[in-house]
């Protein structure tokens, strides 16, 4: 016999800080790429994987590491970077990696982890609008480029 008392409780929360009308537009990759440069502390030290969670009037709800690697790498989850999305009821998001080495070309695995996130957000309905690669003074990004 199962215990229902013991069952976990699965808590969402999202807390914003700033009102609505505060929140800074995102209208352009450029805009995009000031928004996360600033949080950036370790953009030189090895690659990290972040997303920008934008509202339906492209205002930014805020932004998260999902995940930090090593000087080659990282590992962005799909399930993490949706999870957070759907908890933050964002209805669209920018995806955002570094390259510590300042090359900002996309790999094919760049390339092919952008075209499963656009697959799987069109599904949910939240749909991923670019991805930057950044260093501390450029950036690439696939909408700009057509690749999105």
């Amino acid at each position: 016999m199962i215990n229902l008392l013991s069952i976990s409780e699965i808590k969402i929360s999202y807390n914003p800080k700033l009102k609505t009308s505060e929140l800074p537009k995102v209208s352009s990759s450029e805009d995009a790429f000031n928004v996360i440069l600033h949080q950036w502390e370790d953009i030189h030290y090895r690659e990290s994987f972040a997303i920008i969670l934008l509202n339906r009037a492209n205002k930014c709800l805020g932004f998260t590491f999902v995940s930090k690697g090593g000087l080659s790498g990282t590992v962005a989850d799909p399930k993490v970077i949706f999870q957070t999305a759907l908890k933050a009821n964002a209805s669209s998001i920018i995806l955002v990696h570094n390259h510590p080495s300042g090359n900002l070309q996309p790999s094919q695995n760049d390339i092919n982890l952008t075209k499963n996130i656009v697959k799987a957000g069109k599904l949910l309905e939240l749909q991923a609008i670019d991805h930057l690669i950044v260093s501390d003074d450029a950036y690439f990004s696939f909408a700009d480029e057509g690749l999105i």
